[in-house]
């Protein structure tokens, strides 16, 4: 899928949930990426993005104006201090909030698939308030466990996605590299005199679609490429 925004990325407007968890801390639910980086521009509010990879967990205070970025394998957990308020930007056409995410269940459920898909499965806010509960219970288990742990949650993590990869790869080469071979084709036309693409320019705008949606994170508004493939927009994987 060719989307209409630059470099074949995705955007998405994410209002971080404001649910208190077990441990006094309102926000998402904790996740992996196997394959994209996530990017975090923050519009508004207050709060931080706790993560987590093989060298120890940290804290990355978010504020108005701070951009956060990350690359796969780093587990993340966003933190609602004050109406926090994201512009993500995902690499591949939106696929960090289009499959290639894993939440951080318990190992139990991690190692199966029928249940893991069920529990990842929501639909209303009871649903998502009850991933993200579950997604924690597995945070902390990582936190606590150390390098190795978060090295079996990896293993675990692409056991559940590795069916999913060709199409990831279909979704990559029809969006991001799709549009690196297109600047390459327009830099040969440029040294050769030939300026005749600027012709085709084009302006794109999309409205949001409704219902808005429960995401990892937050509530996500999706939006309509134009192929009839909803990508998700300006509104919140993350």
């Amino acid at each position: 899928m060719v989307t209409p925004f630059p470099g074949g990325v995705g955007i998405s407007g994410l209002h971080v949930y404001d649910w208190p968890a077990a441990d006094g801390v309102c926000g998402g639910s904790p996740h992996v990426h196997l394959t994209c980086s996530e990017c975090y521009c923050v519009v508004g509010g207050t709060g931080s993005v706790q993560t987590l990879t093989s060298r120890g967990f940290a804290a990355t205070p978010l504020h108005a104006g701070s951009v956060v970025w990350f690359t796969p394998g780093t587990i993340h957990r966003l933190v609602n201090d004050g109406d926090l308020r994201l512009v993500v930007v995902m690499q591949n056409s939106g696929l960090p909030e289009a499959g290639d995410a894993v939440f951080t269940f318990p190992a139990e459920v991690l190692a199966d698939p029928r249940r893991y898909a069920a529990e990842a499965a929501a639909g209303d806010e009871e649903t998502a308030r009850r991933r993200r509960d579950l997604a924690l219970e597995g945070f902390r288990e990582l936190r606590d466990g150390g390098s190795e742990a978060v090295e079996e949650f990896y293993a675990a993590a692409l056991a559940l996605k590795r069916e999913s990869l060709d199409s990831w790869e279909k979704r990559w080469r029809s969006g991001a590299l799709a549009a690196a071979e297109l600047t390459g084709e327009h830099l040969v036309r440029l040294r050769s005199g030939d300026a005749g693409h600027l012709g085709e320019a084009e302006v794109h705008a999309l409205e949001p679609r409704s219902p808005r949606r429960f995401g990892m994170c937050g509530r996500l508004d999706t939006y309509d490429a134009g192929d009839g493939e909803p990508v998700h927009g300006l509104g919140p994987a993350g």
